[in-house]
């Protein structure tokens, strides 16, 4: 173990090196490693007692290192398993005036996007599903899960629901939930999104792979056929560390 903490963390002068708490000594030093690839995305950090050791200090100067990182989203408590490490997200940029998905965004920045499916099925509507999207009694909502995952890093939870009759069989969808309902001619031209400030609590944190109470956004997407009519209704998530919404404005006229 104190060959592998050597190898990730040279701490030989943490005693000696300048001034200010250990513990923000302790703190760069690992995150140093975090960013310089010493401790990759997922790897698990050594215990506790055995950093303490190594770099002799206290178990509460260690700790506070750790929870520092925690709070910066570059370490991870998974309850029962240990501490992990969260790959530093290079910030994305969402404009406010186009309306495309989530894989026609990251395949124009170059990222290799994937879905792991939370739900997809067809079920009877909640009321307000019936007012939202303007279903009759005796219709189905096709409701869709998914963690939306870039470059191996999860980024958003979303959430749609649309009728049945554009969407009447959920498991057609491979990547892109907008190319299967331009096949049914049902691709939707405009919207309006709600967004939000939020903090992220389980099951949500533990998906996006950032700490209980992390900083999110919450959307809700309202969107429309050329027609008028509601044929989207998605509630997401998404990391506040990995997302930046650009708009841009201009001056109004006299």
């Amino acid at each position: 173990m104190s060959e592998r903490l050597a190898d990730i963390l040279p701490l030989e002068g943490l005693q000696s090196a300048g001034t200010g708490p250990l513990y923000r000594k302790l703190r760069q030093s690992l995150e140093d490693a975090i960013r310089g690839g010493k401790l990759g995305h997922g790897d698990a950090l050594p215990a506790e007692r055995d950093l303490a050791d190594y770099a002799n200090v206290s178990r509460v100067t260690v700790r506070k290192a750790v929870d520092d990182l925690v709070r910066d989203g570059l370490l991870i408590r998974r309850q029962g398993s240990g501490t992990f490490v969260v790959r530093p997200m290079s910030r994305v940029e969402q404009p406010l005036t186009r309306l495309t998905s989530f894989t026609e965004d990251m395949a124009r920045r170059g990222l290799m996007t994937r879905s792991e499916w939370l739900q997809r099925g067809l079920f009877h509507p909640s009321p307000e599903e019936m007012m939202m999207l303007g279903l009759t009694p005796g219709t189905l909502v096709a409701r869709i899960g998914r963690l939306r995952i870039a470059n191996d890093m999860p980024l958003a939870i979303e959430r749609a629901s649309i009728s049945a009759e554009f969407l009447p069989d959920p498991a057609m969808i491979r990547s892109s939930l907008y190319a299967e309902l331009e096949k049914k001619d049902a691709r939707p031209v405009r919207a309006i999104q709600r967004i939000s400030a939020c903090n992220l609590s389980n099951p949500d944190a533990g998906l996006l792979e950032v700490p209980i109470g992390a900083a999110g956004l919450s959307i809700e997407r309202v969107s429309y056929l050329e027609s008028g009519r509601v044929v989207e209704l998605t509630r997401s998530l998404y990391r506040g560390d990995a997302y930046d919404f650009v708009a841009e404005l201009s001056l109004a006229g006299d």
